[in-house]
């Protein structure tokens, strides 16, 4: 019992050090994007979700590293995938008086974090399938199948490089030293945020029997997640609709092409429960075509979608914690 307490206590804390550290890193990362001439999208898209998905980046470095559990640290995104496409844009509506998109977030950013859902399952297929010592149980991933998904999110920074040349920079003046020292700072309390999650999820998992790819998928997924809610909640409030949606397929698509590439190089090779990765990536799939077609109609999205979104995200958990009581086995593996 005194373990569960702390390992509680260990989620708490780490959510609010990374909630704070996130504040940090959002200031940081606007005055160095307009020093340099960024664009909003650009700066929603790659800025802003590359530093906010530090935590879900963080999760993986430090399960495989530190923990021996990449496991863990996949869960940990794919959780947060959903997380980010249900409830923060809901949150972000309910926040704001009107959350609109753009044709360019739904045709470009939304349409390329789709290939990046299919380019992951691609690699775990191919892992599955063609990889020595692969099975249709487990996806032997390699340095040479990570570099793929690393690839493809290459693609992705080259498309938005080539908005920011089209771009105009207003004159910035900020402290370089300052602004990077900050960014550095944050970075790293962020970190320690997240290794206290991470045993709090192990230690839930031996006190109740479960295997870390479910408590990935929950606990260190949504607690990870706080810096993308924040910003997206902020910038909705702020009226920088684009900036609150193109965080989240942003940082959705760095989590999926860069994140999971990161652990499987450091780690040399990793292996991925492939039954238990095929249904949660095919509601993570669901969920990304439920948010294209919510925010493609009349190109916002309404209170009453907001709610079906956070329901929706409520079944997910759950699936979730039926899956892990034994009454249903539609994930095998977990």
């Amino acid at each position: 019992m005194n373990g569960l307490v702390v390992a509680f206590g260990l989620v708490v804390v780490g959510t609010a050090v990374i909630w704070k550290g996130s504040e940090r890193l959002e200031g940081s990362a606007e005055r160095l994007s307009k020093h340099y001439g960024l664009p909003v999208a650009v700066h929603g898209a790659i800025v802003v979700a590359v530093g906010s998905s530090f935590p879900e980046l963080s999760s993986v470095v430090i399960s495989t590293l530190v923990h021996g559990e990449f496991s863990l640290g996949v869960g940990a995104i794919v959780g947060s995938a959903i997380f980010n496409l249900l409830v923060i844009p809901a949150a972000s509506a309910l926040a704001s008086e009107q959350l609109e998109t753009t044709r360019d977030v739904v045709l470009k950013d939304a349409q390329f974090y789709v290939i990046s859902v299919l380019v992951l399952f691609i690699a775990f297929a191919l892992g599955a399938t063609y990889v020595p010592d692969g099975t249709n149980r487990a996806a032997v991933l390699t340095p040479t199948l990570a570099l793929l998904p690393l690839a493809t999110y290459g693609v992705y920074v080259f498309l938005h490089q080539q908005d920011a040349q089209e771009y105009v920079a207003p004159d910035v003046d900020v402290t370089l030293y300052r602004e990077w020292a900050t960014l550095a700072g944050a970075l790293l309390f962020i970190a320690v945020g997240v290794e206290g999650i991470v045993r709090a999820a192990l230690t839930f998992g031996e006190a109740f029997g479960t295997p870390s790819f479910l408590w990935g998928l929950t606990v260190i997924a949504a607690a990870t997640s706080l810096p993308d809610a924040f910003v997206s909640v902020r910038a909705a409030r702020a009226g920088e609709n684009v900036t609150s949606l193109t965080n989240v397929l942003g940082s959705n698509t760095f989590n999926l092409l860069v994140a999971i590439p990161v652990g499987v190089l450091l780690s040399g090779s990793a292996t991925v429960n492939f039954l238990a990765a095929v249904p949660t990536m095919g509601f993570l799939a669901f969920a990304t075509v439920v948010f294209i077609v919510f925010t493609r109609t009349s190109l916002e999205l309404s209170d009453p979608e907001a709610y079906g979104f956070l329901g929706l995200y409520a079944a997910f958990l759950v699936w979730m914690t039926l899956e892990s009581t034994g009454v249903v086995e539609t994930v095998q593996g977990i």
